[in-house]
């Protein structure tokens, strides 16, 4: 990941059903269950924008971005 990227991650919590298979596959434990059983980023900064969690979603619920420096970060 360039200098001053992160990422971004957009997850449908409508489509997620909780399988846990995105959390499975991160190779840097970015994502974890919410209070809901569903995917949510809680270390983005840690995220190498792989996307395998993208690519293994079997609901097409997680996209993942990157997001320039400067935008705003409570998306």
């Amino acid at each position: 990941m360039g200098k001053g990227k992160t990422s971004k991650h957009l997850i449908d919590k409508e489509w997620c059903k909780g399988c846990g298979i995105c959390i499975h596959f991160c190779p840097k434990n970015v994502l974890e269950f919410d209070e809901y059983g569903k995917a949510q980023a809680i270390r983005p900064e840690d995220c190498i924008l792989c996307k395998l969690c993208e690519i293994r979603c079997p609901d097409l619920a997680i996209q993942v971005m990157e997001k320039e420096e400067g935008e705003e970060k409570n998306e």
